[in-house]
């Protein structure tokens, strides 16, 4: 593909399990996103019209994508999905994967800072529910049903449909399946979002990072910016220090058993009530303050999170859009994502209202 636009490749699909082989071509209209990876491009499927997002990556011969091998695995409706997967070569020989997604068009990212712009408005807060209760709904799948930490959450890998505020994680380029006992890369996530006890370079972290990232995302859609914009790893801990005051030893020890003996300077932690606007609904702060703790085992499962009183107005049988359109599928759960939950969680998970409809 190039990053000539407008070209065309052809791909065959099918021909397995006695279906007919048929081609599909796709025209790559623009370029989206660009990375380290590869690139994005939006692209036309010509048989259907049907716009998708293809990430283009280099593929080593000598290794399966992970990417890819992770992706198979997914069916969620806030997990973006894979329509189909094929490979290209360019005049020097070099083997491409290009994984074909839904395209979805706007970020949370893009979709904040459309508010910001708009006379310094906040995000409102049904938006915020919406969002940030969709995060954790689809981080529940995948670190309970599928067993994969995304290690990558941010608000430019959330994508929103702008009509139906329905919400995908993308990006799976950094997601693992992590294994106890099995060592892991800390240099890992993208810098505002990233857990402390990756900034104190953990080998053995847990999917706990993804809800410290959540965490991150919500206090940044509730003030408008960055929760802790740090400049470097130290920098980062600093700001994280500055609102959660030092670290005990014992928290410490629970993020980084090797740096007990370490000196950190003396900040006792800023209340989480004066880092918010006065009219700020005190379960929203709650919610961040469960989210980001420095003890990974003390910081709340992506299920509890969903249950949270914060999410209450979603749950109300006469919930809407502003625009008085329904909202998206919030509470059709299947039973593996509810697998090993208590009945009383159940019960704070799907209202009274929603039960008749899928019991």
């Amino acid at each position: 593909m190039g990053q000539n636009l407008g070209q065309i490749i052809a791909t065959t699909v099918g021909g397995r399990n006695g279906q007919p082989k048929q081609t599909i071509s796709y025209m790559a209209e623009r370029m989206v996103g660009t990375g380290s990876f590869g690139v994005v491009f939006q692209a036309k499927c010509l048989e259907t019209g049907q716009a998708v997002a293809i990430k283009k990556v280099l593929q080593d011969k000598r290794y399966k994508n992970r990417e890819l091998q992770i992706m198979r695995l997914l069916d969620h409706p806030n997990v973006v999905q894979l329509k189909h997967c094929f490979y290209s070569t360019t005049e020097k020989d070099e083997l491409y994967l290009n994984l074909v997604m839904e395209y979805v068009s706007e970020t949370v990212h893009r979709v904040s800072r459309h508010f910001n712009r708009m006379n310094h408005q906040h995000m409102p807060i049904i938006y915020v529910q919406l969002y940030t209760y969709q995060i954790c709904r689809a981080l529940n799948y995948l670190h309970h049903v599928i067993g994969v930490c995304h290690r990558d959450i941010k608000p430019q890998n959330l994508l929103v449909n702008p009509h139906t505020h329905q919400l995908k994680i993308c990006d799976f380029g950094s997601a693992k399946m992590l294994v106890p006992g099995e060592p892991n890369i800390s240099y890992i996530c993208s810098r505002y979002y990233r857990a402390p006890e990756l900034i104190f370079g953990a080998p053995e972290y847990t999917t706990a990072i993804d809800i410290w990232s959540v965490g991150c995302v919500l206090a940044e859609l509730l003030r408008g910016q960055p929760l802790f914009p740090g400049e470097s790893g130290v920098d980062q801990l600093v700001e994280i220090i500055k609102v959660l005051g030092t670290p005990t030893r014992e928290e410490i020890k629970c993020m980084n058993p090797n740096y007990t003996e370490f000196k950190f300077p003396q900040i006792k932690a800023h209340p989480w009530h004066k880092i918010f606007h006065k009219q700020m609904p005190p379960e929203a702060v709650d919610l961040v303050s469960r989210l980001l703790q420095y003890s990974p085992n003390m910081r709340c499962t992506a299920l509890e999170a969903c249950a949270h009183p914060f999410f209450n107005d979603l749950r109300d049988a006469n919930a809407c859009l502003p625009d008085g359109r329904a909202l998206p599928p919030l509470l059709n759960f299947t039973a593996q994502e509810l697998a090993g939950a208590s009945t009383e969680l159940r019960q704070r998970l799907i209202p009274e209202h929603a039960r008749k409809e899928n019991p």
